[in-house]
């Protein structure tokens, strides 16, 4: 059963996109977006903190995305083409991402308009992407597998964002005018770095795994169907269930954190964009290894228990972030630990969540639709998060409320892992 070259294609998407996440999620466009924006923009009439509109701007994307996938994913089951999906998305994306080299201080409404689109090309392309796992992987392969994807991924993205900030250190030597044209040039890059790789995953996965043959018409229906059925056996399976409300709360506080953590750090700590890139590529490396030490955890002690460590953590991490203070004159060396703490349990918890849920899949050709539940779940947790987020940002006028409130959502996320009963191989 097991193909080699299909699984690292594969696993090699995750080190075509992850440059989104990393470079325009997480590190280089949010600090961009907040050193070009006022920090007040007026948005149909109302006027928003730039930071709390930017916030605003992605739960949006994920509402597209939250949507549109269930729909798409039956569609995709019952026509067997999620590999067409998942390249409709990419292209989305990176596209996307090549068009914010246009984002400048006089065009802040196009930067945060093709954020979304770039947000809603990641996210929508990682629902058929994570749909091969359990067709191309045994259970006893999906731990490591998905471990293997997140590695590649922290790799290649934090060679990237290297190559990046060498561009924009140094912008004479490449020929840029000034460091706002190399960091824009950085978007055209990663765009094309995403759909490039993005070929060979293309090349090597399956079309069609199931030979399914569809009626030329009528999909949208028949996919309304495909999900339809999918629901009815999520809600007679209990441990899908509490799985799933146990990943939604956890994922409110893993995938808010990973958004808006540069942000906290340039508003609230006033670290400037040298020291926030440090800590991102500490995150980085590290979770090289964090990844790998969860997946051999879940490996060895089960899956459960290798969740319920990382989402300790992860409260830990909330709390500790509550209590740095930008008068403290080592809050750069504590904000590092903070980061360091993040790396180790921020690939651990994603790749053991996703080979997690694969495993508690029953047999089934619709693993598109399956999974289209998991990532709504991801999606609706981020939108809560981020409004969260965003809400008490305008009322306190700090991001510290914020974070501490992450971590309610953790510790409810652990209480739902205990009500699962013991599994010889979830265990």
């Amino acid at each position: 059963m097991t193909n080699k070259r299909i699984q690292f294609g594969w696993a090699f998407y995750d080190w075509a996109n992850s440059v989104y996440s990393l470079v325009i999620a997480t590190a280089i466009f949010p600090i961009y977006f907040a050193a070009v924006s006022p920090e007040e923009i007026s948005f149909f009439g109302t006027e928003f903190e730039s930071t709390a509109l930017y916030s605003y701007s992605l739960s949006f994307s994920f509402v597209i995305v939250a949507i549109l996938s269930p729909f798409l994913s039956g569609i995709a089951d019952y026509s067997g083409s999620k590999r067409t999906f998942l390249k409709v998305f990419a292209y989305m994306g990176s596209l996307a991402c090549m068009g914010l080299y246009f984002f400048d201080a006089d065009n802040v409404y196009l930067g945060i308009g093709l954020s979304v689109i770039a947000s809603v090309g990641f996210w929508g392309s990682i629902v058929f992407y994570n749909a091969f796992l359990p067709e191309i992987a045994s259970p006893e392969e999906q731990d490591r597998l998905s471990a293997r994807g997140f590695t590649l991924g922290y790799i290649g993205s934090g060679l990237l964002l290297i190559i990046n900030l060498v561009m924009i250190i140094f912008f004479e030597s490449f020929g840029f005018p000034d460091t706002g044209t190399a960091t824009r040039f950085s978007f055209l890059l990663t765009g094309i770095w995403w759909i490039g790789f993005a070929q060979i995953t293309f090349r090597r996965l399956p079309y069609n795994v199931h030979h399914r043959k569809p009626k030329s018409e009528g999909y949208l229906w028949q996919g309304f169907r495909e999900l339809r059925a999918v629901m009815s056996k999520l809600k007679e399976d209990p441990r899908l269930k509490v799985f799933l409300y146990s990943f939604f709360f956890f994922s409110v506080g893993v995938q808010t954190i990973i958004l808006l953590a540069s942000l906290f750090g340039s508003e609230e700590l006033g670290l400037d964009s040298n020291k926030l890139i440090a800590t991102i590529l500490i995150i980085q490396f590290v979770g090289i290894g964090g990844a790998n030490l969860f997946a051999n955890l879940a490996e060895k002690r089960g899956n459960i228990l290798s969740l319920k460590i990382s989402i300790g953590i992860w409260a830990l991490i909330c709390v500790l972030a509550f209590f740095l203070n930008r008068e403290d004159p080592l809050v750069e060396y504590k904000f590092y630990g903070v980061g360091a703490l993040v790396g180790l349990v921020m690939g651990g918890i994603q790749s053991v969540s996703r080979s997690t849920y694969s495993k508690l899949l029953p047999e089934t050709q619709s693993t598109a639709s399956f999974f289209s539940f998991y990532d709504v779940s991801e999606k609706v947790a981020i939108i809560c998060g981020t409004l969260v987020y965003g809400y008490l940002i305008d009322i306190t006028g700090d991001m510290k409320a914020s974070a501490l409130a992450m971590s309610a959502f953790f510790v409810i996320g652990f209480l739902q892992l205990l009500r699962l009963r013991r599994s010889a191989w979830v265990y």
